[in-house]
């Protein structure tokens, strides 16, 4: 069975995203993920791109009237996420959309887990 090819709109935002360095980009939960230099910053669900925010960074997303990604589970219950709509002027070019994913990379990095790193076996105990 041959791969299904991505939505346009992902292809788009990667040309929009650019701008950024090297993005990586994943098929997840339906949608699709993508990351800058391992930061999950983006997603697109429903054709639709959505860049993360959190109520730091929300604001500017407000304003430019993007919607929230939210879903309705199954038992009838609203799911939200930290991610909003790209603005429609966004889309329009990738020195439209920097700004814009460039704050959606600071809430990534914000929102980052440490790393944990193992400790060397026989090594010194650490103090």
């Amino acid at each position: 069975m041959a791969a299904q090819p991505r939505p346009e709109i992902v292809d788009h935002a990667l040309e929009l995203f650019a701008p950024l360095g090297a993005i990586r980009v994943r098929r997840m939960f339906g949608g699709y993920g993508f990351y800058c230099d391992d930061l999950f910053f983006a997603l697109v669900a429903w054709d639709i791109l959505f860049l993360k925010a959190d109520a730091d960074a929300q604001a500017p997303f407000e304003a430019a009237g993007s919607q929230v990604f939210q879903y309705t589970q199954p038992d009838g219950r609203v799911f939200t996420m930290g991610y909003w709509s790209a603005p429609d002027e966004a889309l329009d070019s990738p020195q439209a959309m920097l700004p814009w994913a460039r704050r959606a990379l600071e809430c990534a990095l914000r929102h980052r887990k440490p790393v944990k790193r193992a400790r060397r076996r026989g090594g010194p105990p650490e103090s």
